[in-house]
């Protein structure tokens, strides 16, 4: 009998890497649920949450579609994957969301959740209301302590890699289901490092971003530098660690939020992820944060900068797919007063940045 391997298996990044890929990137929020499917989800959320409850649109900019619901005076928020691979992965979110508040991580309760898809063609989460707006609209809008924030994320960073799991890469929610354990697809780090690798450099030579020699060159300093891929344990990471995923007030942060890309991987990967869109200055906090709570692993700039070059290839892929590059500064991405044209521009200088910083080993704190 064949077997029916899960989506996210094969997968480095969902969001690019997805049987759909760049599904509901596009547009707002995945593919739009019917009347009938609308009135489905109201009753099935009354039945679970003990209720009459008042559907209204969310907003958001992501891959899931979003409402803001009331039950009676309480307000929560609901998140919606309607997406065609029937990915169950919001399972696994829910449990992270559990564990890393037990670990003292700010997060929403989670008040319910289903991914089987046996009473509504769809996945569905409840998820406590937080008010605070996310940390980029207030960083765009100019009133956020960017300095203090970054401490507290990388302290928290350093907290949820208290989390016991096995594996790398994407988590198996069925193992979970099963037995409560994360464990990861992968055995290795290095096979789910280099997963679609190869794909994402011929997506982004046929797409013209960047030429053949620019990925020979990437190619080559990443396997002078396989062996800081031979981890001997795995750890939490978000693997989607930005400001416009982490709630709060200017100094404060309320909520980390949406764990839907989160893998088992190596200790730096989410501080380089958020050198995808900040300086060495930003950063410099983020790590005194983390070390305030836990050590830095051996090697770690030159993990730094492999994590980042990884995180940049990938994010290049979703933002030709698309169409980042073609949007205006009401898009969540783009800074206040740039363009599209500027993040791409901004794209290509981060990449060349990180391939030079793994090269020379180079202090995290110099990124410009």
């Amino acid at each position: 009998m064949k077997t029916v391997r899960h989506p996210r298996q094969d997968i480095h990044y969902w969001k690019c890497d997805r049987p759909a890929a760049f599904h509901g990137l596009q547009g707002q929020g995945g593919e739009p649920l019917s009347l009938e499917q609308t009135h489905a989800l109201v009753a099935v959320l009354a039945e679970s949450l003990g209720g009459p409850v008042e559907l209204h649109p969310g907003g958001g900019q992501g891959n899931h579609q979003t409402f803001r619901a009331k039950l009676g005076s309480k307000e929560v928020f609901v998140r919606v994957e309607n997406g065609p691979e029937s990915d169950d992965y919001m399972e696994v979110e829910a449990h992270l969301l559990r564990e890393i508040a037990r670990l003292g991580v700010p997060a929403p309760a989670v008040l319910a959740v289903d991914a089987s898809r046996r009473r509504l063609p769809f996945a569905w989460q409840v998820l406590e209301y937080i008010p605070d707006p996310d940390l980029n609209r207030l960083h765009k809008e100019k009133c956020l302590n960017l300095p203090a924030v970054m401490f507290d994320i990388g302290a928290a960073v350093a907290r949820w890699q208290a989390l016991v799991i096995t594996g790398y890469g994407p988590f198996e929610p069925g193992v979970l289901l099963n037995t409560g354990q994360l464990r990861g697809f992968h055995d290795g780090y290095a096979d789910y490092f280099r997963t679609r690798l190869d794909l994402h450099f011929g997506y982004l030579t046929d797409k013209g971003f960047l030429t053949s020699d620019q990925v020979r060159e990437i190619a080559q300093e990443i396997d002078r530098h396989a062996q800081l891929l031979a981890l001997e344990r795995s750890c939490l990471v978000h693997k989607d660690l930005a400001l416009w995923n982490i709630l709060g007030k200017p100094g404060q942060i309320t909520a980390f939020i949406d764990w839907d890309d989160a893998v088992g991987g190596d200790p730096m990967d989410d501080l380089s992820l958020l050198a995808c869109f900040h300086d060495g200055t930003a950063i410099e906090r983020a790590i005194e944060g983390f070390v305030s709570i836990r050590p830095l692993p051996q090697e770690h700039c030159r993990r730094f900068w492999l994590h980042l070059l990884r995180n940049l290839i990938f994010k290049a892929v979703i933002r030709v797919g698309a169409g980042y590059f073609d949007r205006t500064d009401g898009f969540f991405l783009i800074g206040a007063g740039d363009s599209g044209a500027g993040l791409r521009r901004f794209t290509l200088a981060r990449i060349d940045a990180a391939l030079q910083g793994l090269r020379r080993g180079a202090d995290p704190f110099v990124l410009s």
